[in-house]
């Protein structure tokens, strides 16, 4: 059984999830324009750097507090 958790979701085609596989993390991020697509990372700060990069503060000026959410569900993981 893998435990999965939820970063966000705001309808049935917007929605990030992680998988915790063992010591694999599965990453499961599915938008209305891109599909589904799906990163693999072995370590967390691996996982957390690819977070960092990908929601980045410059594209969330003006909407700090649900970047730094999805950050903090990141790190709960």
């Amino acid at each position: 059984m893998f435990k999965k958790h939820q970063i966000y979701k705001t309808d049935k085609y917007n929605m990030l999830t992680v998988e915790v596989q063992g010591k694999k993390l599965i990453v499961r991020e599915i938008s209305d324009q891109w599909g589904e697509d799906c990163h693999t990372f072995v370590s967390r700060p691996q996982m957390m750097h690819w977070a960092e990069n990908r929601f980045r503060e410059q594209d969330y000026a003006g909407r700090e507090e649900e970047r730094q959410a999805i950050i903090d569900a990141f790190k709960a993981v």
